[in-house]
């Protein structure tokens, strides 16, 4: 068989090796020539390239079913495993990889380069081609490529083949932010932590993170209800460092004794969660030989760091189907049934979890009139660390959402009795205006709300 894959991000890579490794031949057709003789890389069109990404277990497993040479190139080129120390009787549990976005395409699109039966086109795929009512192929800039398999792996803002499934169902995230990355100074040790990617700390108003990566770099976050102009002067890159400097937490690691700024200050914007099957309106495969994948099927909130991982979930899953089922049509029916199980609760999820956050955000209180969302369990489980046996699971997505609801009436009766998240000492939203605002520009001051 031979496949075409529109779109050579980790999933088109991820997969064009997999089917190559079963006896297949793959050409992955993408805009992107690689990084250049310099070493540099733009990924022009794929805004998250240089923002912070959480590498979940999901992704190591993946890698090791697969390509597990990948995973090893990726430890020798500076990615580390996040490793959760043995405790209480539990062994140590590797729970995901610390890596940038940059070094992991890296290292994947080598190996794709590497694989006998795999070869890398630069085009654009206009339009899948249509044979005798199967997939035939892809149109490259106006030419033909032949082959048995389509796979559109073209991302969040891809529109190829779309009119060929149903239309699919999508919700701002209601978040922007800023990003920046830090590397660590010789012999500089770490700043603090409170989880397997590294630091997260919900403030009034705003979010703070830090991410680890490969080779003593980290990215620092900063994300803000989109509406909220008056923050989106974190943009400039002295609002940003007086902010990191504010803020506790992110002032420690960034303190210029321990690391250095190597990348300018990185918005990230237009945010959703999205969901879209495979199948057309009257629930057919429309076009026989035609498969979406990874953001085309499904994006979800970054900042839980699940994009990703869901991503190479459904490249692995329709390798194996492909593999299983021995017809694509019957492979694709078998993928998207998989997914509506697998994959979509995790849009849902996000959905609920998202729009809690902006109330709070908000300054709302917690709703205990109707079910609690996801982020309340998990809060809750602060007040009641009993509760993890539950939430542990669901946050490394181990257990789907609805594990949560054995949870729930515990973290009711916590909340119906007055507990509350503390909101930890820093500065509120209010607070971070005040300060970045007399450091941006007359144009940008303009903009704000008055």
């Amino acid at each position: 068989m031979h496949a075409a894959i529109v779109g050579a991000g980790p999933t088109g890579l991820f997969t064009a090796i997999a089917l190559a490794r079963r006896g297949h031949r793959a050409t992955v057709v993408d805009r992107d020539a690689g990084p250049a003789p310099d070493g540099s890389w733009d990924r022009r069109g794929v805004m998250q390239f240089h923002h912070p990404h959480g590498l979940r277990q999901q992704i190591v497993e993946a890698l090791e079913a697969e390509l597990p040479e990948v995973r090893d190139a990726l430890l020798a080129a500076g990615a580390e495993l996040t490793v959760v120390p043995a405790e209480g009787g539990h062994p140590s549990m590797v729970v995901g990889m610390q890596c940038r976005r940059s070094t992991f395409e890296r290292v994947l699109r080598a190996a794709a380069v590497a694989e006998p039966g795999v070869t890398l086109v630069r085009g654009h795929a206009d339009d899948v081609l249509r044979v005798r009512g199967r997939a035939g192929g892809v149109r490259v800039d106006g030419g033909e490529l032949a082959a048995d398999l389509v796979v559109n792996a073209t991302g969040r803002s891809g529109r190829f083949a779309d009119d060929l499934r149903a239309p699919g169902t999508a919700a701002d995230c209601g978040l922007a932010y800023v990003s920046r990355q830090y590397q660590l100074l010789p012999g500089a040790e770490r700043g603090p932590v409170n989880a397997p990617i590294g630091l997260m700390i919900r403030f009034r108003g705003y979010l703070a993170g830090v991410f680890l990566h490969d080779n003593r770099t980290i990215s620092v976050l900063i994300a803000r209800p989109s509406t909220d102009r008056a923050l989106a002067l974190l943009r400039g890159t002295t609002a940003f460092d007086a902010a990191v400097r504010a803020i506790p937490g992110l002032d420690a690691w960034t303190s210029p004794e321990r690391t250095r700024p190597i990348t300018p200050v990185l918005p990230g914007g237009h945010l959703h969660n999205t969901y879209r099957g495979q199948l057309d309106a009257d629930g057919r495969v429309a076009l026989p030989g035609l498969v979406h994948l990874g953001d085309a099927v499904c994006t979800t909130n970054p900042t839980a760091g699940r994009g990703m991982a869901t991503s190479l979930m459904q490249a692995h899953r329709i390798v194996l189907s492909l593999a299983e089922q021995h017809d694509v049509e019957a492979a694709t029916r078998d993928f998207d049934a998989w997914c509506t199980g697998e994959i979509r609760p995790w849009f849902l999820d996000h959905l609920a979890v998202d729009a809690d956050e902006m109330r709070m955000w908000a300054g709302e209180d917690i709703d205990l009139s109707g079910p609690l969302g996801s982020g309340h369990i998990v809060a809750a489980a602060r007040a009641d660390p009993r509760l993890m046996r539950v939430v542990g699971p669901y946050l490394s997505m181990r257990a789907l959402p609805a594990s949560l609801a054995e949870a729930e009436p515990r973290a009711r009766e916590i909340y119906a009795g007055g507990w509350r998240p503390p909101i930890p000492d820093g500065p509120t939203r209010d607070d971070l205006v005040d300060l970045i605002a007399p450091l941006a520009s007359a144009p940008q001051r303009a903009l704000l709300p008055r």
